[in-house]
């Protein structure tokens, strides 16, 4: 019993002894919850007795939950914990192969994989002769989830005796779907939520089972939770009310993947906790954090403390240019690791993807190894790629490697066969693929020859930032991106056409012509990176979420960029909040050092001038120390950005006043019944009810009315 408290402030233990009832930890970044929870556990265990068997302990991720289970079996005997520490959805799987042959299913059903869910899109997409490319097939599997969320599909055509005729599976894509599955009987990702909740809900003996069986329920990163995870929560924990919640909404940072951590903040909590002494970084850190988390509404109040010394001062620079910020970054390195720290110990973290381009052509100039973490480098991303070997092919025909790169993409429907026809004739005469393509003929590749024909014209006059953005344009490539609706590789387009303007701006005419590009981006492309050693760390800040680092630097702190302007028109004031969640996350990774940057220019993702961010406006002056001037004009700026879009906040707000419904109203549907409010979409016009069934609808307001409330 000794051993389970050593090391535990008073908070922690508290967190430990609190096994009875509904409790909620409240855990701020680097508070130990995580030793808080896996001591609660084997406290349960080998204090109270309970059998491993009768706890259920919850995380998000696998690799979170494998670092529970080592570090519970180190305080616990042999055996006792078992494959109940584990990821919501390991649960469901655990449960559905006890409990899923009510179904009609084997114990040995399939999990779908993401690959696997796409092999039967597409036979799906191709018997209902629907468009199949990689942005329909990525289109059809999520419409596929959202008519999972709504439509009563178990029961219609998963149950025993479910008769499902041909037709059916020629004009519904659900149908001819979940048919598709039911072959293998395969669950994906979505069923094993919904089979899991359609059990317990149909089959009382099974809940009933299940809620004697878990005596406790243990939840890591609540604030993640969506509103199944939560009903699913509430069911399983029913009988003994023991569930115990740890989470930090001011690190929610996956609303836009449906998380709710309003649900974390409304839950009803019979005992809170609140771990808030930070064991990872210094004063000067923590009281950055709590300047800039304290400007939410929607969250928890707590400032986070530490009993470490005061340590080094916090450092904005500000950079009259992207350049000077980037070698800013670069000089600092070099001084941290001249003062004998390693590599691996630094991280620069940034808000999206395309910005680690600059960085990245800065490091290589120094010579300093680096990794983009759970990620890929700007030079290796697909669409940089394909348009690079655009350029290649304008420059050199006899490129075969950028010619089979780009020929098809976009698609400019030229078979399999006819360009089998191309090689051949190129190998047979010993000729590129080029060439022998305008020998070959074809009314299909006319338009790609007169493309590379044009552009070969433009480029002897042009710019290669015009030539690129001419033939991104006229290729259709930059169309395709635009209808995938995948902004990450725009804004990567956008930001390799702004490299090349800047490439030319230091350069002569004569010096920067379309040859002299590519032989020096080849010098950035062509480095081997391969090695393994410890590397400086490059990540966006989702990435680096559960990650520390002695010395962080954050990159970019510009309006627009960071926080980023598309999520707060429109998330509005959500959005803005959740911006401001990355940038609390992104600080309280330092453990000894914090570095924010920022620069002027040109601000390619919002196409206006750069301003200092809101977040930085937002921390105490004598919190930081500045280096480089920030005219008041650049303060004045940032500050006119915020305001337009307080303004869009106050229409939000007289939304919110004249709405019919709140969260949390008591309703009533015509078909549905009695609910509960628990969302509603920006207009307050159309809002998500969970409903005394236990199924949740997103329905009008006028199909809604305010229940009678009692006399």
């Amino acid at each position: 019993m000794n051993d389970i408290f050593q090391g535990l402030n008073t908070r922690q233990r508290e967190a430990v002894e609190a096994t009875e009832g509904r409790i909620r930890v409240v855990a701020g970044a680097g508070t130990g919850k995580t030793k808080a929870l896996t001591h609660r556990y084997a406290y349960i265990v080998n204090v109270l007795g309970i059998d491993p068997a009768n706890i259920l302990c919850l995380t998000f991720t696998n690799k979170a939950a494998a670092e529970m289970r080592s570090r519970i079996s180190a305080m616990v005997q042999s055996g006792d914990y078992n494959d109940f520490v584990c990821t919501l959805h390991g649960f469901c799987v655990k449960f559905l192969r006890q409990e899923i042959y009510r179904l009609g299913f084997p114990k040995s059903f399939t999990v779908l994989d993401e690959e696997d869910s796409k092999a039967i899109a597409k036979q799906t997409m191709d018997e209902m002769g629907i468009k199949r490319t990689e942005k329909t097939v990525k289109q059809f599997l999520e419409a596929i989830g959202a008519e999972k969320a709504l439509n009563g599909y178990i029961q219609t055509y998963m149950l025993p005796g479910s008769k499902i005729s041909d037709e059916m599976r020629r004009t519904s894509r659900l149908c001819g779907y979940v048919s598709r599955q039911m072959k293998h009987y395969a669950l994906d990702f979505d069923d094993l939520m919904n089979v899991t909740k359609y059990i317990l809900d149909h089959f009382p003996d099974a809940c009933e089972h299940w809620q004697n069986a878990l005596n406790y329920i243990m939840v890591d990163e609540a604030q993640d939770c969506n509103l199944d995870d939560w009903d699913l929560l509430e069911r399983l924990s029913a009988k003994h009310r023991n569930l115990f919640v740890v989470g930090d909404p001011d690190q929610a940072i996956y609303q836009w993947r449906g998380a709710r951590p309003d649900l974390f903040v409304q839950f009803a909590a019979d005992k809170t906790i609140i771990l808030d002494e930070n064991y990872r970084s210094t004063p000067r850190i923590l009281d950055i954090a709590n300047c800039v988390i304290s400007n939410n509404k929607n969250r928890i109040p707590k400032d986070l403390f530490t009993r470490k010394p005061e340590g080094r001062a916090v450092i904005h620079f500000h950079g009259k240019s992207e350049k000077e910020e980037t070698e800013w970054i670069v000089s600092q390195i070099k001084a941290i690791l001249s003062g004998g720290a390693r590599p691996n110990q630094i991280a620069i973290l940034y808000r999206s993807s395309y910005q680690s381009r600059a960085l990245e052509q800065e490091l290589l100039n120094a010579h300093l190894e680096y990794a983009i973490w759970g990620g890929t480098r700007f030079f290796e991303r697909k669409e940089i790629k394909d348009a690079l070997a655009y350029l290649h092919l304008v420059n050199n025909q006899d490129d075969d490697l950028s010619f089979e790169r780009i020929i098809n993409v976009p698609s400019r429907k030229l078979g399999r066969k006819f360009l089998d026809s191309v090689r051949a004739l190129s190998e047979s005469r010993g000729i590129s693929l080029y060439s022998a393509l305008q020998i070959q003929g074809d009314v299909k590749a006319a338009g790609f020859i007169g493309l590379i024909e044009d552009a070969k014209q433009y480029a002897r006059e042009h710019r290669v930032s015009d030539l690129l953005n001419r033939l991104l344009d006229r290729s259709g490539y930059k169309q395709m991106v635009r209808e995938d609706q995948d902004e990450d590789r725009l804004e990567n387009l956008d930001e390799l056409l702004s490299s090349i303007r800047f490439y030319e701006s230091v350069r002569t005419p004569e010096e920067s012509t379309l040859a002299d590009y590519l032989q020096d981006i080849a010098l950035y492309t062509n480095e081997d990176h391969r090695k393994d050693t410890p590397t400086i760390k490059l990540m966006t800040i989702h990435q680096a979420k559960g990650l520390e680092f002695p010395y962080v630097f954050i990159f970019g702190l510009s309006e627009g960029i960071f926080p980023n302007m598309r999520t707060i028109r429109e998330g509005k004031t959500e959005g803005e909040e959740e911006e401001r969640r990355l940038m609390y996350v992104a600080v309280t990774r330092a453990q000894q050092a914090l570095f924010l940057t920022e620069s002027e220019g040109f601000n390619i993702s919002a196409k206006t001038n750069k301003y200092p961010s809101r977040f930085l406006a937002e921390i105490k002056r004598d919190l930081l120390v500045t280096e480089g001037v920030v005219s008041p004009e650049l303060w004045k700026g940032t500050k006119n950005i915020s305001h337009v879009l307080d303004e869009d906040f106050e229409d939000e707000r007289a939304d919110y006043n004249n709405s019919p419904f709140h969260l949390g109203d008591t309703v009533t549907h015509p078909v549905f019944g009695e609910g509960r409010i628990v969302g509603a979409n920006k207009d307050y016009t159309s809002f998500e009810v969970e409903f005394d069934t236990g199924s949740t609808r997103t329905l009008r307001a006028g199909f809604l009315k305010q229940s009678d409330l009692p006399e």
